[in-house]
C-alpha cells in the first residue's frame, strides 16, 4: 500500500503535536503531489484509502503491539530490546517514551498522522470524478471507522486526547494550533459518533474475497462501538476518583469524577445494549464460534484434540466464521516463530529455525482452571499445595503429556485450555507435520538443561519455562534438516465473537444488579465453556468448589467473568487493556514474574519456583506518559498525572 505525499495544507496540524519549529514551515519538499492529483481519478483515491488503512497498529509484531509484552502475559529474556517490554518492567519515561503513538515511534505507528490522513480523505474525496456515489460512501466511512479507532487506541493509552475534528487551515493562528486535550467523556463520545456516522454505509459482509478481505463492515464497525462503550464504562474512566482535580490549564476538568453510582450504572447499559447490538448482527450474518473440523477424514481424532483445536483454531485458522476483525496488514509468522519452542524436532540439530523466546509467567499458568472448570485454588480435589511437586504421567495422561515422563503437578488434571494454550517441559506439540493423535512420532517438549529447549543463547528461550503455544498453527512444520521451519501465516484477528460475549456478559453483570442479568450474562459464558469442553458455571461452581455460591452475586459473578475472560482471551493480549480498564494492574502487576529454574538437570530441580523479575506498578502507569517535547510544543497540553510537572 503506497503511501501518498500530499501538500503542504496537510501537514500544518502536524505542528500542533509533533514539537515542530517554524522552519519546517518555510521548506517545501521536492516530489510533492497536490490534493488534486491524489484524488483526481478513481485509482488515485484508492491509494489514499489504502494510506488511511496503513496506519493501522501491528497487532501481532512482536515489535509493535504494547500490550504483548507490556504487563505480564508473555516475558521474555533480560537482553530483550523490545519496546513494549521496556514498559512491562516499568521502564517507561517522559522523555522519548516507549512506544509512543502520539508522535510515532519506539514502536507505535504515528496515529496523529495517520488521523489527519483521513481529515484529508474525508474532506476530499467527493472531488474524485469516476466514482459512483455509493462507493464514494462506503470510503468515506471505512475512513471515519479509521479515524475513530485511532482515537480510541490513543485514549487506551493515554486517556484525555487532542480531537483532531478537522484539519487546521494554512491560515491558522499560533494560538489556533496549540490545542488542549479534550475530557476523557468527550473523547468516548466523539469516537462513538464517528461510528454511528459510518455504519449505515459499511457493507455486511466483504463479497470480494480475494481483494477486500480485511477493510470495514458492519459487523466490525458494531463491535469496536461495543469495546468503546465497555471500555468507557469501566473503572479506570468511569468515574475515577485516582484522577480528581486533574484539568487543562484552563481549569476544565479531564475526568468526572463525581459520577454518582446510577450515572455509572448507566455507561453499563448503553455498553451492553452496543454488545447486543453487535452480537444480534453477527448472528443474523452467520457468525459463529468456531468448531474444528478434522481436515483428513482418515484420521480418528480424540474428543480431547479437537476441543484443543476449536481453541488454538478459532484464532489461527483465517478468516474462520468467529473472527469478525481481522488485520491483513499484521500477519503472524513472526509472532509464530517467537511462540515456538526450540528442539521440537528431534532430527533437527539446528533447532528448527525458531527463537522460542515467549514466556509466560507462573501466575499466568495458574489462572488456567482444573479440569472441573474451577479456580485451582477452589477446587477441594485439587491439590493446589503440591501444585510444584513432581509426578510421573501415566497412560492416561498421553493425549496431554508424554508418557513416563517427570513433570509437575500443575500441568496435571487442568481445562483443555490449559494444553490448547500453554506448551511447557513434558507437554505433547499437536501437529507440526503429525495430525494423527495417536502417531508415536509425535513431538514433545522438553526443557531441562541439556535437553532440545534448554536455552541456545542469551535470547532464544523461555526465561519461565513455558509457551504460547495458542497462537501458533497446527499446520507448521519443522524440516528435519536445517533451520526451515515451515509457517501457516495468518491475519492477527482483532475482534472475534467471543471477545464480544464476554464483554455482554460483563456489561450485564455491571448494568443491574439483577438475578436475570446474571442469568443472561452466564448463558453467555456457558457458550464459550461448551466450546472449551467445560461444564456450565452453575453445574460446575455447585459441585467442585469450595464457593458454590459464588455465581449468585454480582461481584462473585463478577470474579467469574474476569478469569473466564483472561483464559479465554489469553495471548490475544487483551490482558494488558483489561486489567488497566478494571484498574486490577496496581495488584497484578506487583507480582512477581516467576518461571521454573532452567539451569536444573533433574526434574527435582528444575521444578522450583525461581524469581524472574520483580514487577512494579504504580498509579501513574495507567496511562502513557506524553513526551517533553510534545509539552514544549505545545503549551495547552498538559501531563498525565504522575509523570511530572504540569
Amino acid at each position: 500500500m503506497k503511501k501518498i505525499i500530499f501538500s503542504l495544507s496537510t501537514l500544518l496540524t502536524a505542528f500542533l503535536l509533533s514539537g515542530g519549529c517554524n522552519k519546517f514551515l518555510d521548506v517545501t519538499p521536492d516530489n510533492i503531489a497536490t490534493i488534486d492529483y491524489a484524488f483526481r481519478l478513481r485509482s488515485a483515491a484508492e491509494g489514499f484509502l489504502f494510506t488511511c488503512y496503513s496506519y493501522m497498529p501491528s497487532h501481532a509484531a512482536t515489535g509493535g503491539n504494547p500490550a504483548m509484552f507490556g504487563a505480564d502475559e508473555c516475558w521474555l529474556s533480560a537482553s530483550s530490546t523490545n519496546n513494549s517490554f521496556a514498559i512491562g518492567r516499568g521502564n517507561q519515561r517522559v522523555v522519548s517514551p516507549y512506544m509512543n503513538a502520539w508522535q510515532g515511534s519506539l514502536g507505535c505507528k504515528d496515529l496523529y498522522q495517520g488521523i489527519r490522513d483521513c481529515n484529508v480523505f474525508l474532506e476530499n474525496i467527493n472531488i474524485v470524478p469516476d466514482m459512483l456515489e455509493s462507493e464514494k460512501k462506503r470510503w468515506s466511512a471505512e475512513v471515519l471507522f479509521l479515524k475513530a479507532y485511532y482515537h480510541y487506541y490513543l485514549v487506551r493509552m493515554y486517556g484525555p486526547v487532542v480531537l483532531i475534528k478537522e484539519n487546521l487551515p494554512m491560515d491558522a493562528s499560533p494560538d489556533e494550533v496549540k490545542i488542549p486535550r479534550s475530557p476523557v467523556d468527550e473523547c468516548f463520545d466523539y469516537i462513538v459518533s464517528l461510528l454511528e456516522q459510518a455504519e449505515p454505509d459499511l457493507p455486511e459482509q466483504i463479497y470480494n474475497e480475494l481483494q477486500e478481505l480485511g477493510r470495514i463492515t458492519r459487523p466490525i464497525c458494531l463491535a469496536l462501538k461495543a469495546k468503546v462503550l465497555i471500555t468507557a464504562a469501566s473503572d479506570l474512566f468511569n468515574g475515577n476518583q485516582d484522577y480528581e482535580g486533574f484539568a487543562n490549564k484552563d481549569g476544565t476538568l479531564l475526568f468526572d469524577t463525581d459520577i454518582d453510582e446510577a450515572g455509572k450504572v448507566a455507561k453499563w447499559q448503553k455498553a451492553a445494549d452496543a454488545c447486543w447490538e453487535a452480537i444480534d448482527l453477527c448472528h443474523t450474518l452467520g457468525y459463529a464460534l468456531y468448531y474444528f473440523t478434522p481436515a483428513a477424514t482418515s484420521v480418528k481424532l480424540t474428543d480431547s484434540t479437537i476441543i484443543q483445536m476449536n481453541i488454538r483454531n478459532a484464532v489461527c485458522e483465517r478468516w474462520n466464521p468467529e473472527i469478525i476483525w481481522a488485520n491483513p496488514n499484521s500477519m503472524s509468522s513472526g509472532l509464530q516463530g517467537a511462540a515456538t519452542t526450540r528442539g521440537l524436532n528431534p532430527a533437527n540439530a539446528a533447532n528448527s529455525g525458531t527463537s522460542g523466546s515467549m514466556a509466560p509467567p507462573l501466575k499466568i499458568v495458574e489462572l488456567f482452571y482444573s479440569e472441573n472448570g474451577v479456580p485451582i485454588k477452589e477446587d477441594d480435589s485439587w491439590d493446589y499445595n503440591s501444585r510444584f511437586n513432581v509426578m510421573e504421567a501415566k497412560i492416561e495422561d498421553a493425549i496431554y503429556l508424554k508418557q513416563g515422563y517427570l513433570t509437575a503437578k500443575m500441568n496435571f488434571r487442568r481445562e483443555p485450555r490449559y494444553y490448547a494454550d500453554l506448551a511447557f517441559d513434558g507437554s505433547l506439540w499437536y501437529g507440526m507435520g503429525h495430525e494423527d493423535d495417536r502417531d508415536p512420532n509425535m513431538f514433545y517438549v522438553m526443557n531441562k538443561r541439556g535437553q532440545a529447549a534448554a536455552a541456545a543463547n542469551l535470547a532464544s528461550y523461555s526465561t519461565t519455562g513455558y509457551w504460547p503455544k495458542k497462537v501458533v498453527h497446527y499446520k507448521n512444520s519443522i524440516a528435519n534438516t536445517g533451520n526451515t521451519y515451515t509457517v501457516e501465516n495468518y491475519p492477527w484477528p482483532v475482534i472475534r465473537l467471543a471477545d464480544i460475549y464476554l464483554l455482554y456478559a460483563e456489561a450485564l453483570n455491571e448494568a443491574a444488579d439483577a438475578e436475570s442479568n446474571r442469568d443472561e450474562a452466564i448463558s453467555y459464558l456457558d457458550k464459550i465453556r461448551d466450546r472449551a469442553g467445560l461444564l456450565p458455571v452453575k453445574v460446575a461452581w455447585l459441585n467442585y468448589s469450595n464457593r458454590p455460591s459464588k455465581p449468585t452475586s454480582q461481584s462473585g459473578l463478577r470474579e467469574i467473568i474476569r478469569q473466564e475472560r483472561s483464559i479465554e482471551m489469553m495471548f490475544e493480549w487483551q490482558r494488558f487493556w483489561d486489567i488497566r480498564r478494571w484498574k486490577t494492574a496496581i495488584e497484578e502487576l506487583n507480582r512477581p514474574v516467576t518461571g521454573w529454574d532452567l539451569d536444573q538437570e533433574t526434574a527435582e530441580g528444575y521444578y522450583r519456583e525461581r524469581l524472574v523479575h520483580e514487577q512494579k506498578f504504580t498509579v501513574r502507569d495507567y496511562l502513557w506518559p506524553l513526551n517533553e517535547e510534545t509539552l514544549l510544543a505545545n503549551k495547552n497540553l498538559v501531563q498525565n498525572p504522575g509523570w511530572g510537572n504540569n
